[in-house]
């Protein structure tokens, strides 16, 4: 029997363990058997909350697939939310070891509990060799031919992986068909997360995103950071100011700079529960 909170992000829901005493269980398993929305408890993926000697926490997180990734925006805010209204953390400012490096966050706390947070994801780079894809240099709104077809694409690395192409209409897409085709494009040796954006006002993108390992999510964190980041580039938006990502689950807000690009959304408790797996 394990205990665990689900909580989200944007809709973008993890099943997330208190492992600050260890862990007795096969996460990528776990992961597997715990994201089956028929059989299981039904998420994107499992979030492992151990202790750290460096900061406040340790987040590790894996897909539905069961493969680890490195960094997930939206569950480090939930991450935060569950330290500080567990009693673990209560402080405004959390700091979380990921494996993409140790994350700040300022919480935002309302009646008492943890409703959102901004954190400050580090500096992206868009350089092929750090997503990394089969690029030289850095990969700005670069023509190639990738998923079948040559599309240009802005190449992201923000701890994870991404991919990022401005398209006429993301909502008009069908994701499980094409969405595969660039996770799991050559170009990508450890595949990739894909962001397929548009332009809907000024410094306000929609966007729709294939996630590795998951599929099509309802948001992605990083992937919004990636998206903006793109877009500031590619001279679409301005930087140091918000820029308004709307996804399928909800609003994200990044602010890119030269130094960080900083994250602002809200972090959701749905229940906790009991799993008895096999």
């Amino acid at each position: 029997m394990i205990k665990f909170t689900k909580m989200h992000g944007c809709g973008n829901d993890y099943i997330y363990v208190n492992c600050l005493d260890g862990m007795d269980f096969d996460p990528s398993k776990l992961a597997i058997a715990t994201s089956d929305r028929h059989k299981g408890i039904g998420s994107d993926g499992l979030v492992c909350i151990c202790r750290s000697d460096k900061t406040d926490a340790f987040m590790r997180m894996w897909n539905a697939d069961g493969s680890e990734g490195r960094m997930c925006g939206n569950a480090i805010r939930c991450v935060g939310k569950y330290l500080y209204d567990h009693g673990i953390c209560k402080k405004e400012n959390i700091e979380i070891e990921t494996l993409s490096g140790i994350k700040y966050l300022r919480m935002k706390i309302e009646n008492g509990v943890a409703a959102a947070a901004t954190v400050d994801m580090g500096r992206v780079s868009f350089d092929g060799s750090d997503v990394p894809a089969k690029y030289d240099g850095e990969c700005i709104g670069k023509t190639v031919m990738i998923a079948g077809g040559f599309h240009k694409i802005t190449t992201v690395s923000v701890g994870s992986p991404h991919c990022v192409t401005f398209v006429d209409d993301p909502g008009s897409l069908d994701l499980p068909q094409i969405g595969p085709k660039y996770e799991n494009d050559p170009f990508f040796p450890d595949r990739v997360n894909t962001e397929f954006v548009k332009q809907v006002g000024e410094n306000e993108l929609y966007m729709r995103v294939w996630e590795r390992g998951s599929g099509e999510t309802l948001a992605c964190g990083t992937g919004a950071c990636a998206a903006a980041s793109a877009a500031v580039k590619l001279g679409l938006c301005e930087p140091d100011t918000e820029i308004t990502v709307h996804l399928t689950g909800g609003d994200l807000y990044i602010r890119y700079t030269d130094d960080a690009v900083f994250m602002t959304g809200e972090a959701v408790t749905v229940f906790d529960g009991e799993y008895f797996g096999d």
